[in-house]
C-alpha cells in the first residue's frame, strides 16, 4: 500500500513541482550567469533545486567525510555512477561549486541543455577525437583557473547497481595540472531511480567523500594514470553498501 500510495504522490504533486522547479533554477541560472554573476548563479540555483528535489521525493540523504571537500584549491571530483538521482546528491550536497563534465546529448535537454552551458560547464563528444580533445582543453582550463570539475569516470550509468571499470580521462587531466583526485562514493540513487526506469522510489540515499588523493608525484604514462584510476576505484568501491559490491 505504501508503495502504490507514493507511486500517486510521485505523478500528482513530485512530478509537476519538480518541473516547474527545474524550470525556475534552469532560467535563474541563465540570467543570472548572463548579467555577470557566473560565479554565483552556476552553482546556487542548482544546489537549492537539487536539495529540494530530494526533499521533495522523501529521500533522506546522509553525508559523510564533507571535511574531506577542499574549497580553496582546484581538483578533480570522481564518484560512481549509479542513477540520474546522482546528479541531485553531487550538485545539492557536496559542500562545493564544481563545474560538471558531461555528455555532449545532454546539452539537448530543454532549460537544463541550455543552464548547464550558460554555468560554463564541458560537453563532452567523442564523435572526432579532435572534439574529445577539445573538451579536455576545456576541462584543464578551468582547473587553471581554479575552478573544480566533477566527471564520473565510469562514462555512464550503472545498469545492475555495481561498478564499471574506470576510464583514464579524468585521472589524465589530474596528473597533467597537477591537482588532487577526490573520490566520491554514492549509495542508493540505482534503488531510487535505476537506468532506464522512470518509476521514483522512496529511498535513503548516501554521499561519502574519501581523503584527497595527491597527483602531484605521478608521472602522465599509461600505466600510471591507469593505476591511479584503479586506486581511486578501491577507494570507492570500499564505501559501497553490500547490495552494490562485487
Amino acid at each position: 500500500m505504501a508503495r502504490i500510495l507514493y507511486a500517486i504522490y510521485v505523478r500528482l504533486i513530485f512530478a509537476p513541482i519538480f518541473i516547474l522547479l527545474t524550470v525556475i533554477a534552469a532560467l535563474v541560472t541563465i540570467v543570472g550567469c548572463m548579467l555577470g554573476g557566473k560565479r554565483i548563479f552556476s552553482y546556487y540555483p542548482g544546489m537549492i533545486w537539487a536539495r529540494l528535489t530530494c526533499g521533495l521525493a522523501l529521500c533522506p540523504v546522509a553525508i559523510r567525510g564533507s571535511e574531506h571537500v577542499l574549497h580553496n584549491q582546484p581538483a578533480v571530483y570522481v564518484a560512481n555512477h549509479q542513477g540520474a538521482v546522482d546528479i541531485f546528491l553531487i550538485f545539492g550536497f557536496l559542500g562545493v561549486p564544481v563545474k560538471w563534465v558531461m555528455k555532449q546529448g545532454l546539452v539537448k535537454l530543454p532549460f537544463v541543455g541550455a543552464a548547464c552551458r550558460a554555468a560554463g560547464f564541458v560537453f563532452v563528444s567523442h564523435k572526432t577525437l579532435k572534439a574529445a580533445a577539445g573538451s579536455i582543453i576545456e576541462a584543464e582550463r578551468l582547473l587553471q583557473a581554479g575552478c573544480s570539475i566533477f566527471i564520473f569516470p565510469e562514462g555512464s550509468r550503472t545498469t545492475s547497481g555495481k561498478m564499471g571499470r574506470f576510464k583514464k580521462g579524468a585521472f589524465q587531466i589530474a596528473i597533467d595540472q597537477h591537482v588532487p583526485i577526490i573520490p566520491i562514493t554514492l549509495n542508493g540513487p540505482f534503488h531510487a531511480l535505476p537506468i532506464g526506469s522512470l518509476n521514483l522510489r522512496r529511498q535513503p540515499l548516501e554521499i561519502i567523500v574519501h581523503p584527497p588523493i595527491i597527483t602531484e608525484d605521478a608521472d602522465s604514462s599509461h600505466e600510471s594514470v591507469r593505476r591511479l584510476a584503479d586506486e581511486t576505484f578501491s577507494v570507492i568501491a570500499s564505501a559501497l553498501w553490500e547490495a552494490y559490491r562485487d
